[in-house]
């Protein structure tokens, strides 16, 4: 019974995937069953939504107050190095001064402890994949997290009034999947006897329409490569339209990890997101380090890591070198596993060249280190596609819940599992991953 069962399933979502694809030229394993999740954590995840919004909100009123000089101006300094003026003065303007993004995306680690939260990815992908996983599976499975509709639901509170998703050529590999979107919104709009239209365009050639809402699947660094993006911008810059998520370099950093456990922020953090809060972000934010190579007061050193100057960090014994290189942001790098590297994993003279690349290039890209959580094993159910047969995996996951913000209220709409295998350090979507929509069990 239990294999036919699986059968039924297998089938069901093949005879789902679009024929367009999701991914431009990527695949995945595919599996009988979503990834389970208990009620506890499923509760813990709905709470962590609307914490990240508060965390995001006091991350857009640090950097002002910088600015202003009512907090240290380094802060400012920091989120603003290597960026051009002129994106930098547009990211400041009024007009824009409260907007926020409109989706949260965690990454989240699935610890032996709990989990950790890897990064909050600014422009995330995905959308339109767990959208279709959580209505594939939803045919067969009550418990996915967002249900049938969720995820789509939810993007439809992004642009209310239909509007332009403006996707880029370096972010082409996700077009598929938000036309996917867009025309799943159409086809509601339409039955619903509704005006709404949401299309997909291309960033290179994009022309603003008055009232006419943008989605921003491009990221900022990509700006040089998009010509006639001077025009949206005005007409962002003149209220004619919204572009979210908003065009704020500096809330696009990976650096705010370092930023949310340095000492002199300390009581900032505590005011804005409150006790609870602060304490609850503490549990899941892992300890992360700007790699800033000031010279230190002789009786100083950094904490944690008890050295004085981040040299002393090359010389770690493997042992020790549980830890993340990451590029913060505004840079190629910055997107996907591309600017990482993790110290136990590379030979000693690799490591020291990494540190003392980072230490050359912080002033116009910076880099952070992060403690570095190993995931824990799960066994998930898996199609084998050269055997065609199912097996099990032994894997770590990467959960990515998604949060959209609706009327100040937050909302998880769905949650996308990727299982990697147990040798991959790195864990994001790739050929020998699962992908599956997250229930609750």
């Amino acid at each position: 019974m239990e294999v036919q069962v699986q059968d039924k399933r297998l089938a069901t979502i093949r005879a789902a995937f679009p024929k367009e694809g999701l991914f431009a030229e990527k695949d995945w394993l595919i599996s009988p069953d979503a990834f389970p999740i208990d009620k506890k954590f499923s509760r813990d995840l709905e709470q962590l939504g609307h914490r990240l919004f508060v965390f995001q909100r006091a991350c857009n009123q640090l950097y002002q107050l910088s600015v202003k000089g009512k907090q240290p101006d380094w802060v400012a300094r920091y989120l603003d190095a290597g960026k051009p003026k002129k994106l930098i003065e547009f990211s400041r303007r009024t007009e824009i001064r409260d907007d926020l993004p409109r989706v949260i995306r965690p990454d989240l680690v699935l610890t032996d402890e709990g989990y950790i939260i890897a990064e909050i990815d600014s422009v995330p992908g995905g959308i339109g994949l767990t959208g279709w996983l959580n209505q594939t599976y939803s045919t067969f499975d009550s418990q996915i997290i967002g249900g049938a509709d969720g995820m789509l639901e939810g993007f439809r509170t992004v642009l209310p009034n239909g509007g332009d998703i403006v996707i880029s050529q370096e972010a082409a590999t996700y077009r598929p999947e938000m036309e996917w979107v867009a025309a799943r919104l159409n086809q509601t709009s339409n039955l619903e006897h509704q005006t709404s239209q949401w299309r997909v365009v291309s960033a290179e050639n994009y022309q603003p329409q008055d009232g006419r809402d943008v989605y921003r699947f491009f990221e900022l660094f990509d700006l040089p490569n998009i010509p006639g993006i001077e025009k949206t911008l005005r007409a962002n810059a003149e209220s004619q339209i919204t572009i979210t998520p908003p065009i704020k370099p500096y809330l696009e950093e990976k650096m705010w990890f370092a930023l949310f456990w340095l000492q002199p922020l300390r009581e900032f953090w505590r005011r804005e997101l409150g006790d609870k809060y602060f304490i609850k972000l503490q549990e899941v934010i892992p300890y992360s380090w700007l790699l800033d190579p000031t010279p230190l007061p002789q009786h100083a050193v950094i904490p944690r890591l008890e050295i004085h100057d981040w040299r002393e960090a090359a010389r770690f014994s493997q042992k020790d070198r549980d830890l993340l290189l990451k590029v913060s942001g505004f840079s190629p790098l910055g997107w996907g596993s591309r600017g990482i590297a993790l110290g136990s994993d590379l030979p000693h003279a690799e490591w020291e060249k990494r540190i003392e690349h980072a230490l050359a290039t912080f002033e116009s890209s910076p880099t952070i280190m992060q403690r570095f959580h190993k995931g824990r094993l799960f066994e998930h159910l898996y199609w084998d596609p050269h055997s065609a047969d199912l097996k099990t995996m032994k894997g770590r996951v990467r959960l990515c819940p998604y949060y959209f913000v609706e009327d100040n209220r937050v909302k998880l709409r769905g949650a996308l599992a990727t299982i990697a295998p147990a040798d991959k350090k790195f864990l994001h979507g790739m050929s020998e991953a699962i992908l599956v929509p997250a229930k609750i069990q």
